[in-house]
């Protein structure tokens, strides 16, 4: 479907009561707006830069069909790739050239895997693939490489290189997810990395079955969802999880708090539990999510970051792209865009191997 500016729209980007063509082609041109001529997708006009987010919006980009925007996006990751196969945690400027944290998170870090497996299989493209393999190698070595005891990932290094012993539940659900994706990517070239699969495997095992390895950020809703979010559980286990933290966490007509203890929904975390209830055949509910969120879409089509209900008010005052890429890529999975369901849905990536009498 074309709308009349000439954006078209894919039929699996409409969605009643959360989009419709009009509604999705002006959410994507919100992104298309944002991006700069070498690529980065910044948060906002002025804004910074991080790896994860970027990544998520170009991935919004390719579920919308803007490929070439999507590779130029994944092209400025490759460019700026540190030699240990890492990338700093936030970049600012007119070019993001300038570094505004220096600080390398793992999760920031791997997410490209999950970007570039989401670009091959929108565009089947195998020539963009074998360009960004040793790109994608070399962020999973690295991120594989903080790999600490009982299997989850060290979350960061610090400016003066040396890596925190510690480490969070969701960036290592999303890292989970990364690794997942890679193998594919690996499959897919036939690049065996028996080291990611017994890697992924570990890490499975404790986003599963062992929380307390993982430091307590049990208030931050990330931490509820993303155990399933990042495909680590599934079926009943996924389920018990998403019921356990629902009254918690979820403000009916408003959405999903960030955090338990404050009057404050956020439109990411909103829709990437839409993602994740639909990712267990929820989809019902799902589709609520979204709907509730319409409240934060703003008359351009970006979407404002959070509204604080107790004060009636929208903050922080920001409309950032990765809230609009993830509400797209929760459209896109409820519509059934072949690309987004199969990175997402997980049913077809490989599990990697957990060795015996693990962790």
């Amino acid at each position: 479907m074309t709308t009349a500016d000439g954006l078209a729209t894919p039929e699996t980007l409409l969605l009643p009561g959360v989009l419709d063509a009009g509604q999705a082609a002006a959410t994507v041109r919100s992104i298309l707006a944002e991006q700069r001529p070498d690529g980065a997708i910044p948060w906002f006009t002025g804004g910074h830069l991080d790896p994860w987010d970027h990544t998520e919006a170009a991935m919004a980009l390719d579920a919308a069909g803007e490929r070439a925007a999507a590779e130029a996006a994944y092209r400025w990751l490759a460019d700026r790739q540190n030699p240990d196969g890492s990338w700093y945690a936030g970049y600012f400027g007119d070019g993001a050239e300038l570094v505004s944290n220096p600080a390398k998170e793992t999760n920031f870090c791997a997410y490209v895997a999950v970007g570039v497996w989401h670009h091959h299989l929108s565009t089947g493209d195998d020539a963009f693939l074998e360009r960004m393999w040793p790109v994608v190698r070399r962020a999973l070595d690295f991120t594989v490489g903080l790999q600490l005891p009982g299997g989850p990932i060290a979350w960061r290094l610090d400016e003066d290189g040396s890596a925190v012993q510690e480490a969070l539940l969701t960036g290592s659900s999303s890292i989970l997810h990364a690794l997942r994706c890679g193998l594919a990517i690996a499959e897919h070239l036939e690049e065996p990395q028996p080291d990611w699969e017994l890697a992924t495997g570990r890490l499975r095992h404790a986003v599963a079955h062992h929380p307390e390895r993982f430091l307590d950020k049990d208030r931050y809703s990330m931490d509820w969802y993303y155990p399933v979010l990042g495909s680590a559980l599934r079926g009943p286990a996924a389920h018990a999880r998403l019921a356990a933290g629902w009254e918690r966490f979820v403000v009916p007509e408003l959405g999903v708090r960030c955090v338990s203890d404050r009057p404050w929904v956020t439109g990411g975390e909103s829709a990437e539990l839409a993602l994740a209830l639909w990712a267990v055949g929820e989809s019902d509910r799902a589709v609520e999510i979204l709907r509730w969120i319409q409240h934060l879409r703003h008359e351009d089509g970006s979407y404002w970051t959070g509204y604080v209900f107790e004060d009636d008010a929208r903050w922080p005052v920001e409309r950032t792209t990765w809230t609009a890429g993830a509400l797209l890529l929760a459209v896109a999975a409820l519509g059934g865009d072949p690309a987004t369901v199969a990175v997402f849905g997980a049913d077809q990536l490989p599990v990697g191997l957990t060795p015996e009498g693990c962790c």
